[in-house]
């Protein structure tokens, strides 16, 4: 018999994936479906990915930009300011011994324009050999030297686009600043040291210091900063090099009373408020990253929902509950690193986007670049909330029995996920919390968050058992819809907990910012009090502030005029403890940066009251005392017989604190932080501070005239309309506002997508319940009526939580961290949650007539 000898059958190549383990076998094996339901998972991911790895990125950007352009933003490499008053030669001297020298001077100012009128300026007088580092831009262009050169009379000057706006000037014309004519040879485009210089209530006015001293302005007392840049030789321009040569000023000069930069922290309070307003948008990322868990939570859930018939087969076939949890818990980090990676994307370009769009807008350098270290956060951020959110509904299904996964279609078996599991979402919300409170600049708002998000979850999960337990024990309506609609609220495996969660979240944020918002309009509004002063006289010289007193009374007969010495002094020490050292609250910090404005007073000043101590004696004679304000003294953890230390002049005085004030800082009066005793400063040299209060009012006319008059027979006093310091506030405080509200949306966004997963989630018991009322004889009419009531009592019930909630959180936002008096206005808040539950009624009536056009036949089959 001949045949042939069968061929070697040929092996099959291994899949590469067969090396792999079988749960992520499985998993890839099963995702090739796609990623239908998880639109919404993906989108909360995504949103609050971005929104924390973008702000990081984009604020590591700036304050990268500001390290490396350091030595341009500060003109050289260290600057070493004083108040009221000039280094000595023997100062200067040993600054020019470490380097090259060159000063800057920068002062209040009124520039006069004849009939046009008068306008407040930040004059700034620099020297020939400005700037030392960058480029100074005009329009039309000018080297320095002809810029600021004396010709025809006049000293030349660059000014500020809105000093030529505010007094109809155009480039050419002539102003008066205290006695010194100055022609405006051209307007300012870009000044390289503009961020530390600071920001100022005028427009900056740039001349040479030969025309600041033909002003006649600098007199003893006068509030005029001089800055001493320091360019290094390379060999000391090195980090090791800046910390030696500022720990030799010191050691040399020890009284001098320096406030000393370096290009390593050219703006530090500049960067500060970087940091600062970082942690407040990350906080809203990340209040939009946890609404976006209960999305995840919700789309977790119905995804085990769908996979029901491939839970029981595989268990039927033998798959142990925890092989069966790994494999959707890895198909649900697979999924939730798709959305985690579009968050980053976008976030990692986001400094790009702005440099590109905006870069030549800012004023500020910024230097884009990929931060990896804030990426690596926001991907652990996105990581952890995937999982805590996740652990819980996939947990649920380890020790259910096949026949009870089949029966769960009807009646849900309640029970709590093994211990395993519910040890494994301990330690990731434990380190979700870590991570919020580590990564934070301020650890004490970040753990309030944590505390305020984990009280909102509680709550409303209360809630929603209340809204169920009282819905059960309601007598049951006779009307076929009404008596649906609340069966519906509180049967086994109700959206109620869900619907409850997503809508309270939202409504509450919405309550939070409408408060915010309606308290901070209502400070902008209504900023002034009834008896508010309407002009600031600085600069007032000591021998002439009689006479300028009399001049204000012959402006106007009726005016009340209140007026007090004053001088610039810097902290120096705490009871023995240098201000460097001192550990102060946030909220007081700022007293301990720069120069305070003080005074001294016979009696305690208008608007205060002594509350802990007594005052001196108008004839006191010993020791230097000094009353410090309440509240700030104990921020800085000081108290009666404490000894302080405060630099005045170049002088070291030490001081005891006799007694404690409650000032009332918003009357707007003269009012100071500290108050020396008289003996504390007898024969300084200082200027006077005056404020002007009419019983009835003032017109705009009448302040022009004033400050008119003012400007031309006082050329050296510094007036300030304070309506015009408030709008330059105001002005801030409204891009703050608009900030709020643009960051805010942020978290919206994330609660509507959450409120659309959560009605989403429940696609499938609605449908089981439609194909069987529709088959025993329920008209659509009926069901959607049923629905909406369903939805609407939820609703209800729902804003009033966030209502209270929202009300609470906007209370202690605007009392305790903005710390400004707090209105409540309910009626943005009534708007917006009327809108929120309005949209919750309509999203989840539009998801229920798609449900309701379903044709019976086809599901009835597979009940």
């Amino acid at each position: 018999m001949h045949g042939t000898i069968p061929a070697q059958p040929q092996r099959r190549p291994i899949p590469a994936s067969s090396g792999l383990p079988l749960v992520l076998r499985l998993a890839l094996r099963e995702l090739r479906g796609g990623l239908k339901g998880f639109g919404i998972f993906l989108a909360c991911i995504a949103l609050g990915v971005a929104a924390i790895a973008g702000v990081s990125s984009l604020s590591r950007s700036l304050t990268d930009g500001i390290g490396r352009e350091g030595r341009r933003i500060l003109g050289g490499d260290m600057a070493f300011s004083l108040l009221q008053r000039e280094a000595s030669q023997a100062e200067r001297a040993f600054l020019a011994s470490k380097g090259e020298v060159n000063t800057i001077a920068t002062m209040r100012a009124m520039a006069v324009a004849g009939e046009k009128g008068s306008a407040l300026v930040e004059l700034k007088a620099v020297d020939a050999a400005y700037p030392r580092v960058g480029t100074l831009e005009t329009d039309p262009p000018f080297a320095p030297a002809d810029l600021f050169a004396a010709r025809d009379g006049a000293f030349g000057a660059a000014a500020d686009p809105a000093l030529l706006a505010r007094l109809d000037l155009k480039v050419g014309d002539r102003v008066t600043v205290g006695g010194a004519t100055v022609e405006l040879r051209a307007s300012l485009v870009s000044e390289p040291d503009k961020i530390a210089s600071g920001i100022g209530f005028g427009p900056r006015l740039l001349v040479s210091q030969e025309a600041l001293q033909a002003t006649g302005l600098v007199q003893p007392g006068s509030l005029v900063r001089w800055t001493y840049r320091l360019t290094l030789p390379p060999a000391l321009s090195t980090e090791e090099g800046l910390a030696q040569v500022e720990a030799e000023v010191g050691q040399a000069l020890p009284e001098a009373g320096w406030n000393v930069r370096t290009r390593l922290n050219a703006d530090p309070r500049f960067a500060r408020n970087i940091e600062r307003f970082t942690q407040f948008l990350t906080l809203v990322g990340l209040t939009a990253l946890l609404v976006g868990g209960v999305g995840v939570a919700n789309a977790v859930r119905g995804f085990v929902d769908r996979k029901r018939a491939s839970i029981a087969t595989l268990k039927s076939l033998g798959a142990p509950g925890g092989q069966v949890v790994m494999l959707y818990l890895t198909q649900v980090m697979m999924i939730a690193a798709v959305g985690i990676g579009i968050g980053l994307l976008v976030g990692a370009a986001l400094p790009f986007v702005v440099t590109g769009l905006f870069g030549h807008l800012l004023p500020i350098p910024i230097q884009p670049t990929l931060a990896w270290a804030e990426l690596g956060v926001a991907l652990l951020y996105g990581v952890l909330t995937a999982l805590v959110f996740a652990l819980a509904p996939l947990g649920r299904a380890h020790d259910v029995q096949v026949s009870g996964l089949f029966r769960d279609q009807i009646d849900p078996e309640r029970r709590w996920p093994r211990k395993r599991y519910l040890a494994a979402l301990a330690v990731s919300v434990a380190a979700l919390v870590g991570l919020a409170v580590l990564a934070a600049y301020d650890r004490r708002i970040a753990l309030m968050f944590v505390a305020a998000a984990a009280g909102s979850f509680v709550l409303l999960r209360l809630v929603a058992t209340g809204i169920m337990a009282v819905a059960r024990r309601l007598p049951r309506p006779r009307r076929t819809a009404p008596r649906l609609a609340l069966s519906n609220i509180h049967r086994p495996g109700a959206l109620t907990p869900s619907l409850v969660l997503s809508l309270g979240l939202g409504i509450t944020l919405l309550v939070t910012l409408a408060l915010i918002d309606s308290n901070l309009t209502r400070q902008l509004q209504q900023t002034l009090p009834e008896r508010a002063p309407s002009f600031f006289f600085l600069d007032i010289p000591n021998a002439q502030a009689d006479a300028f007193e009399d001049f204000l009374r012959t402006q106007r007969a009726d005016a009340e005029i209140q007026r007090v010495p004053m001088m610039r002094g810097r902290l120096v020490s705490l009871g023995g403890v240098p201000v460097s050292e001192v550990k102060a609250q946030e909220d007081v910090s700022w007293v301990l940066e720069g120069d305070r404005g003080i005074t001294y007073a016979k009696a305690p000043p208008e608007g205060t009251e002594v509350v802990e101590g007594e005052w001196w004696p108008e004839d006191y004679r010993g020791k230097p005392l000094v009353s410090f304000d309440r509240k700030i003294a104990e921020g800085l953890g000081l108290k009666i017989g404490d000894e302080i230390v405060v630099n005045v002049l170049g002088r070291n005085i030490a001081a005891t604190i006799a007694n404690l004030r409650h000032v009332e800082w918003r009357s707007m009066g003269i009012n100071f932080v500290m108050v020396f005793s008289p003996n504390a400063f007898a024969g300084a040299p200082h200027t006077h501070l005056a404020t002007v209060t009419y019983p009835d009012g003032s017109d705009a006319a009448t302040d022009a005239r004033i400050l008119r008059s003012a400007a031309q027979a006082y050329p050296m006093v510094t007036s300030v309309r304070v309506k015009d310091a408030l709008e330059a506030v105001n002005d801030v405080v409204s891009q703050l506002v608009m900030a709020i509200r643009g960051a805010s949306s942020i978290a919206l966004v994330a609660s509507l997508l959450v409120l659309a997963g959560a009605l989403a989630a429940g696609h499938r018991a609605r449908l089981y319940d439609a194909v069987v009322l529709k088959t025993l004889g329920a008209t659509r009419a009926r069901l959607l009526s049923a629905y909406a009531l369903e939805y609407g009592l939820l609703g209800l019930a729902t804003a009033v939580f966030g209502l209270l909630a929202g009300t609470l959180a906007a209370y202690f936002i605007i009392t305790r961290v903005m710390n400004l008096g707090f209105s409540l206005n309910l009626s943005g808040a009534v708007l917006a949650s009327g809108l929120a539950v309005l949209v919750a009624v309509g999203l989840g009536l539009l998801g229920t007539w798609r449900i309701l056009s379903q044709k019976p036949a086809l599901y009835l089959r597979n009940l």
